[in-house]
Formats: structure tokens, C-alpha cells, sequence
């Protein structure tokens, strides 16, 4: 399994682009893709007229509005250069609602020449190939249902929580984890809403079990404090720093 980020920040982060991640076990996916992570996705060097499923964390715009961009190019893709495969779409409850929204108001996204699945999750894995996925319920904000995942490959797993406070959920779903990615938005010593903080970071890390942990998503406050550091305070094992373009073997 490798993991690429293809985004560290968040929403207009003066350095980073917003969060999203590849992914690729036997099938190349895509963790939430917040803005300018398509440019990043091109960067790689995988086809992005390839990629089968997008999976989404929440629908906050720093989440999810370079996929608007991802689809258009991908309907005038089928139409005017060659076939796609079918795309899939998986996300939290709210997903089919938003993406029916989206598909009926935009011009021309009501017309792919390629067929369209969307898949709301919660708690209850699937697979896509010989992928695991388990996607599981986490505490973002009131009022939105937000998850994070687990992707199991060939032994090895990952997680992703999304945006997410610490929670007893997202501990369960990082349970020894060979790498997590975990929303570092603020330092400890300036925790926000909504969101982990360094030192949350690293006790979830403690408390799951983890191998590595990578800190991600940050808010250009933690660019000013030594937040690797902060995790460290809680958790004795490898923590990097993400950014974009990193790509780790898991």
C-alpha cells in the first residue's frame, strides 16, 4: 500500500493545498479533495481519467471542491477524447442528496458518458477489489455526519480520520494501525473547534496503538509551534510531518 498526500492544509492555506489523499493497494483511491489537490493529483503522475472511486470524510469545501473541477473534466474527457470507467462516490450520510444536487445544477454534469454510483457509508466495511474499507462515524461538528477510515491491504492498514475531534470512534478505527493521518489543525497550546490539536494527536496515537503517525490538515497557526514536538510529549513512536506530496509505503 502507498500513500501520497496530496494535500496538507486547509482551506486557502498560503503554502499547502487542502486536504486530500491517494491512495493506491490494488486500486487507486482518493480520500476526500479539497482545492488545488487536483493540480497535486496530476503531479503524480496517475491518470486521473482512471481513478474509479472517490471517498469523501464530510462535504466542508476544504474537503471536497476540487472534485467539481475532477468531474467536468472527466464528462468533456468522455465525450470529446475517449471512454472513463464508471465512477463511484462514497461518502456519509447526506452524500446522494448533495451529489444529486450537484449532478442536476451544474451544466453538463447531467450528461457523463460514463456511469455514476454513489454510496452512503457509516460504520459497516466493504470491499472494492481485495480492499477493505471500513469507514467509521467521528465528531466534527453538530449537525454533520462525518467519517473517517480504515484501509486494509494485504496485511497492512491505514487510517484516515478526517476532520475530527478526539473520540473513542476514531481510536477504534486507528486500533494498531500501521500509519494513521491525523487532523493536526492547531497547536496544543492554541486548540480551536472542531478539530485535533497536537497534543490530541498524539495521545489518539498512544491510545490506538499506532505505529506512525503522520500529522496533517494544519491551519497555518501550527506552522508557527513545534507541533511534532507537542505530539511527541504523548506518543513514542514515528510521527512525520505531512506535506504535500509526500509519499509513504505503508
Amino acid at each position: 500500500m502507498r500513500l501520497t498526500i496530496l494535500g496538507s492544509g486547509t482551506n486557502v492555506h498560503p503554502k499547502r493545498a487542502a486536504a486530500g489523499y491517494l491512495v493506491r493497494t490494488d486500486q487507486v483511491l482518493l480520500l476526500d479533495f479539497g482545492p488545488r489537490t487536483l493540480v497535486n493529483l496530476m503531479k503524480t503522475g496517475v491518470d486521473r481519467h482512471r481513478i474509479t472511486h472517490v471517498l469523501f470524510s464530510h462535504f466542508h469545501a476544504d474537503h471536497f471542491s476540487d472534485f467539481i473541477t475532477f468531474f467536468f473534466d472527466a464528462v468533456i474527457h468522455s465525450k470529446l477524447v475517449g471512454p472513463r470507467p464508471d465512477l463511484t462516490i462514497i461518502g456519509p450520510r447526506g452524500t446522494a442528496r448533495l451529489f444529486r444536487m450537484v449532478f442536476t445544477t451544474f451544466p453538463s454534469f447531467d450528461s457523463p458518458r460514463f456511469r455514476v454510483k454513489i454510496k452512503e457509508v457509516a460504520d459497516r466495511g466493504f470491499l472494492i477489489g481485495e480492499t477493505r474499507i471500513t469507514p467509521g462515524t467521528v465528531l466534527h461538528v453538530p449537525g454533520l455526519h462525518c467519517v473517517g477510515y480504515r484501509i486494509e491491504h494485504r496485511g497492512k492498514t491505514l487510517a484516515y480520520s478526517g476532520d475530527s475531534q478526539y473520540c473513542e470512534n476514531l481510536v477504534r478505527l486507528c486500533r494498531e494501525a500501521d500509519v494513521a493521518v491525523l487532523d493536526c489543525s492547531f497547536p496544543a497550546n492554541r486548540p480551536g473547534p472542531g478539530h485535533m490539536h497536537a497534543g490530541d494527536c498524539g495521545r489518539l496515537a498512544r491510545d490506538a496503538g499506532l505505529d506512525r503517525l503522520i500529522l496533517s490538515h494544519f491551519y497555518p497557526i501550527a506552522e508557527r509551534f513545534d507541533v511534532r514536538r507537542q505530539a511527541g510529549r504523548y506518543f513514542r513512536g514515528t510521527i512525520l510531518m505531512g506535506k504535500d506530496l509526500l509519499s509513504v509505503t505503508v
